[in-house]
């Protein structure tokens, strides 16, 4: 970019002088505190860095054109110098860049430069790349849906748009005219790769259009005026719900991509120094001093008063108290024992269903109580009501705002699910298939159960994504999975699983009333059968998350199960006390939070513990129960800890195929008379 080019257009002249100079200051600010970020760095005190160096003209120009406090940000790791102008001040920022306990941004769980307030609405942040743009997409469907004039202000490098979540983020904004403003500050490097080799033609502008309802723009990022005026626009068209906005702005980065990245590996002395020649806080310094809005000693003045400000402020952040060692576990969850909430009622005579009826009835029941309760997913509206028909009739009960359709895209269901959820509703989403949900698994990972862990607890995300799990239904590979052992490896998520319409309706309306995130599987195989009808009691009556059910008294041996294996696992005991051996079994329900004490206590009146699960045996969620009983009850056992479970190999379709792979109830009457002549 060329250092004379011209910085503003005339028309855009009448920008006040006071508003410019604050533009400096604020430029200048966050420039000097980046600069003593490397600073600390190199004194071994701060331990990451990150810099805006380059992009603070257009960051600061958007900042000016929104309204902080009102509006709500999705900023990436460099927009120091936005989160600054939006209101973010310097002791702040090094309070995070020193990881010290007080940080608003996470309270010392994340990196310096990911950024999030609490009293600012700006979203904290994380590091996958192109995460923040569905959750902006949420945030901007609840100010829309709320009657707000609000806008959402989500930004990222131009390297981030090659992610596919960019794509589904300008469709969804596009498809619903959403107010939220996309912001890509192209430096031309994501991290070594330059936009040639990452872009179809080099220009994220051109691969941007033709969405209906999408407005694309492209700015000279390096300067303030012009950025301030583009934003203005595009900020006022998202207001008068006129739809999204794309601004791509032309950047550069003017040191390497972070403090452990060289880019002279990558880019040439005399690239790096053409860049330096056209540093913005140098071009705005010309353009005040040919304007007469500022003279040489007042621009020494503003920058020797702002560089005492941050010595000053960084130095009292260093004295600030550092996070308690015993706090490393607070905020993974909201609500960390979630059982101790709920009262399990003895049910009432009352109406007998199938457990999708129960689910539908429990979706029902919610909706009518909290009007903040939206129920979302491919297929879930209108006369289909999702694939197994869970969702039937709810559009038409409550209105094709509170239960619709998303887009065939797992990753924008959940993402904007959790931007949705940030601002206060309560979404209920459906993922078809849990074959299906693994396009999900950034945001359910990193975005969704990590939420509050990062924030320190200042944002919460109580999203429930209801997904169809199991076998026995000839679906072959992909229709057939089980994934509780994958998704109870992640903390800040509560994974539950119901073995019939009682414990499905119960534990659903528990999750959606909870104050976390939950993954409520739901086993295809038993939607409709007849064993796992029952009654399913009232409005009230809730199934307590993280508590076991004794389904069966015994004292001979314990049987551990779950999902499709908890009928197959009554059968056999009743074929021992046929026998005369009587036998527990327990359904767990719940694998996070797991209760294990009632799963130690039967063990330790039984002494012999079978775990049967329908999923491969091989590292499955089994694996886990027989560890921790091993670890806590190993004095109390008479016989080796014995599993039943699937084949260690991907379900085939043919019946005769499928039953082979999966457990059936002559494989846990076998595993228990074999556990139980130890």
């Amino acid at each position: 970019m060329n250092a004379n080019m011209e910085l503003m257009p005339d028309e855009t002249s009448n920008i006040a002088s006071e508003q410019l100079i604050s533009a400096f200051r604020e430029m200048l600010r966050s420039r000097l505190v980046d600069s003593k970020a490397i600073v600390l760095y190199k004194q071994n005190k701060c331990h990451f860095q990150i810099g805006c160096a380059g992009h603070e003209a257009v960051q600061v120009a958007i900042a000016h054109a929104m309204r902080p406090k009102q509006d709500w940000a999705y900023p990436y790791y460099r927009d120091m110098a936005f989160v600054s102008a939006f209101g973010m001040s310097n002791r702040e920022l090094f309070l995070s860049i020193l990881n010290k306990a007080k940080d608003p941004n996470s309270g010392g769980r994340q990196m310096p430069m990911h950024y999030g307030s609490k009293e600012l609405n700006i979203v904290n942040q994380s590091s996958p790349t192109g995460t923040q743009y569905l959750q902006a997409v949420g945030a901007a469907f609840a100010l829309k849906r709320s009657g707000s004039d609000n806008v959402v202000y989500v930004s990222s490098g131009e390297g981030t748009t090659s992610q596919g979540d960019w794509h589904e983020a300008l469709n969804w904004a596009a498809r619903d005219k959403l107010p939220v403003v996309f912001v890509v500050q192209d430096n031309k490097y994501a991290i070594s790769v330059h936009v040639s080799e990452q872009t179809a033609g080099g220009s994220v502008a051109k691969i941007s259009q033709g969405y209906e309802n999408l407005e694309v723009y492209e700015v000279n990022g390096l300067s303030y005026t012009e950025s301030f005026q583009t934003a203005q626009s595009a900020i006022e068209r998202a207001r008068a719900g006129e739809g999204p906005s794309v601004i791509v702005a032309d950047v550069i980065r003017l040191q390497s991509h972070s403090i452990s990245d060289n880019h002279l590996k990558y880019r040439t002395e005399e690239d790096i120094a053409a860049e330096q020649a056209s540093d913005p806080i140098e071009l705005f310094k010309a353009y005040l001093l040919d304007r007469d809005i500022l003279s040489s000693d007042e621009l020494e003045s503003i920058s020797a008063e702002i560089k005492k400000e941050v010595d000053a402020d960084a130095h009292w952040a260093e004295e600030e108290a550092d996070p308690a060692p015993e706090s490393y576990d607070h905020h993974v969850y909201v609500d960390p024992n979630p059982a101790s909430a709920v009262v399990e009622r003895s049910i009432r005579k009352g109406d007998s269903v199938f457990p999708v009826d129960a689910i539908n009835r429990a979706l029902r029941e919610e909706m009518a109580r909290d009007e903040g309760i939206l129920v979302f997913g491919q297929d879930v509206a209108g006369g289909k009501g999702g694939v197994f028909s869970a969702t039937a009739g709810l559009t038409d009960t409550f209105g094709a705002d509170r239960c619709f359709n998303s887009p065939l895209a797992e990753s924008s269901i959940v993402g904007s699910a959790i931007g949705m959820a940030t601002l206060g509703l309560r979404p209920v989403v459906e993922i078809q298939f849990g074959d299906y949900i693994w396009t999900a698994m950034m945001q359910i990972r990193n975005e969704l159960a990590l939420m509050n862990y990062r924030s320190n607890g200042s944002f919460t995300c109580p999203v429930i994504v209801r997904v169809a799990v199991g076998g026995y239904i000839h679906g072959a590979v992909y229709h057939s999975q089980n994934i509780e052992a994958t998704f109870s490896h992640f903390p800040g998520i509560h994974v539950v699983l119901a073995s019939n319409a009682r414990d499905a309706k119960g534990l659903l309306k528990t999750a959606i009333r909870g104050k976390d995130p939950v993954l409520v599987l739901e086993h295809k195989g038993l939607y409709r059968q007849v064993y796992a009808k029952c009654d399913i009691g009232d409005e009230e009556d809730l199934i307590p998350i993280g508590k076991a059910a004794v389904v069966r008294e015994g004292s001979a041996a314990t049987i551990v199960t779950w999902g499709a294996l908890v009928q197959k696992s009554l059968v056999a005991a009743d074929i021992l006390a046929k026998e005369g051996v009587e036998v527990e079994v327990i359904d767990i329900r719940s694998m996070s939070p797991l209760d294990i004490e009632t799963i130690l206590s039967s063990v330790r009146k039984t002494n012999r513990l079978l775990i049967a699960q329908e999923d491969v045996l091989f590292m499955g969620f089994a694996s886990e129960v027989a560890a921790q009983v091993s670890e806590q009850a190993f004095e109390y056992l008479d016989a080796p800890i014995k599993r039943v479970g699937g084949a260690f190999t991907p379900i085939p379709h043919a019946p005769i195929l499928e039953k082979q792979v999966l457990p059936q109830n002559e494989d846990v009457v076998h595993a228990l008379r074999e556990l139980l002549n130890y």
